[in-house]
């Protein structure tokens, strides 16, 4: 099993596809359930043993911070209210002093860019998670988890099968073999036409990635939209360095609550 002790989080979009509703609040505050997105995100990394939280955010997202910080004024009214159970509940989303960072992507340059604003704070030679907190993955064990118990060095992205007239919405592995639950990649295309699409496993937003990365981090230049792609950094490094290129086709439904069709259809679980 991989120990993985940092976790990163991209949470500086503007959320376009939500407004109003995400004028004021971000989109990552929006609830599944009883919890914001990123609640659930940072929850399934706690899981995996993560204990340090890095939030690449905006300067107009202020409530992320606010969320995991610890409120005196609050505590100590439903201290003197009796309500035991939301404050337990209001607790439980409090981080650690030192535990969670919070940086800038100050223009939005692609989800390439926003990992590569996380890199003053990794880890040297120790691996990272990235987690994109839109999907949310409903699964008996979490899907980071699953990653974790067969990551074994490398790359390492969540994958699942797409009908592949959605091909052109995800970066699309290569496969050069697959073994079970475990494909071992040879490329990934971002965003390909249905026609030139090498496969139907998608990269879905968990990842694992090794310090080794922060190069190619580094050195990515404009892709696909224009944007610092992550998928040109993942090619890079694996091409680079010879090192495993791994998809873990997990067990789960992932629900794209970057849509508010994917955000209903995530809720209509808990009614």
């Amino acid at each position: 099993m991989g120990h993985i002790r940092t976790a990163v989080f991209p949470v500086a979009g503007l959320g376009t596809r939500f407004l109003p509703a995400t004028k004021a609040i971000p989109k990552e505050m929006m609830i599944v359930g009883d919890k914001p997105l990123i609640q659930h995100a940072v929850e399934e990394a706690i899981f995996c043993g993560v204990e340090r939280f890095i939030f690449v955010t905006s300067a107009n997202k202020p409530s992320i911070a606010a969320h995991f910080d610890y409120n005196h004024e609050l505590e100590q009214h439903l201290v003197i209210k009796g309500k035991h159970e939301t404050l337990e509940a209001v607790r439980a989303c409090t981080l650690e002093p030192g535990q969670a960072v919070f940086t800038y992507q100050q223009k939005p340059l692609g989800l390439g860019h926003a990992v590569a604003c996380s890199i003053p704070w990794l880890q040297p030679s120790e691996p990272f998670a990235v987690i994109l907190p839109d999907d949310y993955i409903q699964a008996n064990t979490p899907c980071l988890k699953q990653m974790c118990d067969a990551y074994f060095g490398g790359i390492m992205v969540a994958a699942k099968e797409v009908p592949l007239h959605h091909a052109q919405s995800y970066g699309i592995l290569a496969i050069h073999e697959k073994k079970g639950n475990l494909i071992h990649a040879k490329d990934v295309v971002e965003k390909p036409h249905p026609d030139d699409a090498p496969s139907r496993y998608a990269v879905i937003g968990r990842y694992i990635l090794p310090y080794s990365i922060i190069p190619s981090l580094q050195s990515l230049m404009p892709g696909t939209g224009g944007e610092l792609q992550l998928t040109d950094a993942l090619r890079s490094n694996h091409i680079d360095h010879k090192a495993p290129f791994l998809g873990c086709v997990f067990e789960g439904e992932r629900f794209d609550c970057g849509s508010k069709e994917g955000w209903l259809q995530a809720n209509s679980m808990f009614s």
